[in-house]
């Protein structure tokens, strides 16, 4: 039963699918055109963002853009906070709601990010030396090299568990498909999830490599994980099979804003489970 006052809590997570739906279709559509030869670019999510203000109307899409990552990342909050998700109070479920948090802080960094290019305040790069910056701050921390490889083995982690997703799981069990469109979207869902772990791999593995040998610099984001795959034998394939695969995400993305089942909290207890965080 619905509740009386969830329907703004469902509109914003709505859009915030949408929208990382957007950026993900950005990033895989100019990496294949770079694996083609097209143009195109393997810089990541924020230099991504960056090519829309080229684009008619860029500033106006990139607000939209960076207002749907707010919404991501409230309802991501909202979601770890109030278990909106039903994951439970085991440590798998618990588990899930702490990346579900940690995802929320990155979708609002890179809504900060898009807020910034639309306003002419800031390049779209940095997003490896982003990456770079925070792994040295924590470097410098007590036990600091262990926890970034203990970050980096999560990463990883979370990429095998998206490749096992993609392989055996039910990538659609969340979204309310009508019968004759649910093929097709497993079939996106699937490319989408197997990119992704792809890419999560990698980037944990960067994080690793860095903690080994004390170095930040050994750090990257997307885009080098990217770069990494367009280097190796038969580097373009595997960069437009990747490539293909976040576009395809990107539009699971979008099917995930019109079609996920979205059980929302009130938005009064939304705001208080956010405001108890914040004491």
């Amino acid at each position: 039963m619905p509740r009386s006052n969830s329907k703004p809590v469902e509109m914003i997570a709505r859009l915030g699918y949408g929208a990382r739906g957007i950026v993900y279709g950005l990033v895989g559509g100019l990496a294949l055109l770079a694996a083609i030869g097209s143009g195109g670019q393997t810089g990541g999510s924020r230099s991504a963002l960056q090519t829309l203000l080229s684009q008619p109307l860029g500033q106006f899409w990139l607000v939209l853009i960076a207002l749907g990552l707010f919404g991501f990342c409230t309802w991501r909050v909202v979601e770890a906070l109030t278990d909106a998700d039903h994951r439970g109070s085991d440590m798998k479920g618990w588990g899930v709601r702490i990346a579900h948090f940690i995802s929320g802080a990155v979708y609002a960094g890179l809504g900060v990010s898009a807020l910034r290019l639309a306003l002419g305040q800031g390049s779209g790069g940095g997003e490896d030396q982003a990456a770079q910056d925070w792994t040295a701050w924590l470097m410098s921390k007590p036990f600091g090299l262990w926890l970034v490889g203990l970050i980096g083995l999560a990463v990883a982690a979370t990429g095998l568990g998206f490749a096992w997703k993609a392989w055996r799981g039910d990538v659609a069990a969340r979204l309310s498909l009508p019968a004759d469109k649910r093929r097709w979207v497993t079939s996106l869902g699937r490319m989408g999830f197997a990119a992704r772990g792809i890419v999560f791999v990698i980037i944990g593995g960067f994080l690793m490599l860095a903690a080994l040998h004390s170095s930040s610099s050994e750090v990257h984001g997307l885009g080098g994980a990217l770069q990494t795959l367009q280097q190796q034998p038969y580097g373009r394939v595997l960069l437009a099979l990747t490539a293909i695969g976040l576009f395809a995400f990107g539009l699971f993305g979008l099917v995930q804003a019109r079609y996920r089942h979205i059980d929302a909290p009130d938005i009064d207890d939304a705001k208080a489970a956010v405001a108890q965080m914040g004491h």
